[in-house]
């Protein structure tokens, strides 16, 4: 493999990590995780919300907290790299539990689309400048989930938002994912 070949294969592999990153940082609503996938003047349009990626994490945080659960999936990643700068397409499917409003039960959304992320390398760095999520379709039901009832409540070891989640001791040994 040519040294350009493995060049871009590095960068391609640094953005498809930065991806990743984003998910875990909103599904375990790591601020600190999510700040350090940006650039200090990157930033974000996610329809509902048009900003800098710090206001987004300002904004997107609470929202979260609002929330019971979420879970994104990310997928079907594209990436094009053109020396410091590049662009990519992964596909994502985001659920959500939402509380019931009005005493009624518990909702299932669920979102998916496409986000469209431009990258850049600064001094040796990778981190994103700008992410558009592009939606494709959604879906809202009632929740039939039996998480918090049922024969396995007491068996399976359960996610958290925050370092509560059992993939941070997992990972304390090693690294930081930041």
């Amino acid at each position: 493999m040519s040294e350009a070949a493995l060049a871009e294969l590095l960068a391609k592999q640094a953005c498809i990590e930065l991806v990743y990153r984003v998910a875990r940082a909103i599904d375990r609503c790591d601020a600190t995780l999510l700040a350090s996938c940006f650039h200090d003047d990157a930033t974000d349009d996610h329809g509902v919300f048009k900003g800098t990626a710090k206001d987004f994490a300002a904004w997107v945080m609470p929202t979260l907290h609002g929330m019971i659960r979420t879970q994104h999936a990310v997928q079907n990643i594209l990436i094009s790299v053109e020396g410091d700068h590049a662009r990519g397409e992964s596909y994502f499917r985001a659920q959500h539990t939402l509380p019931g409003a009005n005493g009624g039960g518990e909702t299932e959304m669920i979102a998916a689309g496409r986000y469209l992320d431009t990258f850049e390398r600064r001094g040796g760095v990778w981190r994103m400048t700008h992410r558009h999520a592009i939606y494709d379709w959604s879906t809202t039901s009632p929740a039939t989930s039996q998480w918090e009832s049922g024969p396995m409540k007491e068996i399976l070891v359960r996610g958290a938002r925050g370092e509560a989640d059992p993939s941070y001791a997992h990972f304390a040994a090693l690294k930081p994912l930041v």
